[in-house]
């Protein structure tokens, strides 16, 4: 059964995190201490261009820390929120296919067949035979798993509206936008990046 979350218990946590401060994580330099030393050894270096992208990094790693630290608290792992998020996008009723998912998600067919089984087996998806095509396999969100990923969604909503607390409106619009940007120049520039290099579960 999944436990019921409470937004101002979560927000409560979030308190209790320590304020953000110039400080870099323990064993990391700050960003100006890393471009620097790139600057150091490779003089051609735009050091705005670095600490946007050096930026962007950090953020996202810290970011999925985050994320995997609120799915944990509903007993899954961020890859099989990836495997639940793929099935609500593709819509009620939401029902896709292995091979479907595994391209979706950037993953090989044996890394995917091994997801599945696991999430089968916690009652997060079911797997059964097409009936208008008995070789194909039909992978499908349960209603606990569907449970699962709104309690997750929760908790993110809380997490993003407090990491976003210092920009107005206009500012996270103009970042939005500013983003969304550089990902498409990314996406037509590496239109075969949508996954990963290599599994990671």
């Amino acid at each position: 059964m999944t436990k019921s979350f409470n937004a101002n218990n979560f927000r409560v946590i979030l308190r209790r995190m320590p304020e953000p401060s110039d400080a870099p994580a323990p064993g990391e330099p700050s960003l100006e201490e890393q471009i620097a030393a790139y600057q150091r050894e490779f003089q051609d270096l735009d050091p705005q261009v670095e600490q946007v992208v050096s930026a962007l990094q950090r953020l996202n790693r810290r970011m999925n820390v985050a994320y995997g630290r609120q799915t944990a608290t509903l007993g899954m792992s961020n890859a099989e929120w990836e495997v639940l998020k793929a099935l609500v996008v593709s819509g009620a009723p939401y029902r896709m296919g292995p091979g479907e998912l595994a391209k979706r998600l950037g993953l090989t067919p044996a890394a995917m067949t091994h997801r599945i089984d696991r999430m089968a087996n916690e009652g997060l998806v079911t797997r059964e035979r097409d009936e208008t095509n008995r070789v194909r396999v039909i992978v499908e969100l349960t209603h606990e798993g569907r449970e699962k990923w709104l309690e997750a969604m929760r908790m993110a909503t809380v997490f993003e509206e407090e990491l976003l607390q210092d920009l107005s409106g206009e500012e996270r619009r103009v970042l939005g936008d500013a983003l969304t940007r550089l990902l498409r120049r990314v996406e037509a520039a590496q239109p075969d990046a949508e996954g990963r290099l290599s599994d990671l579960d």
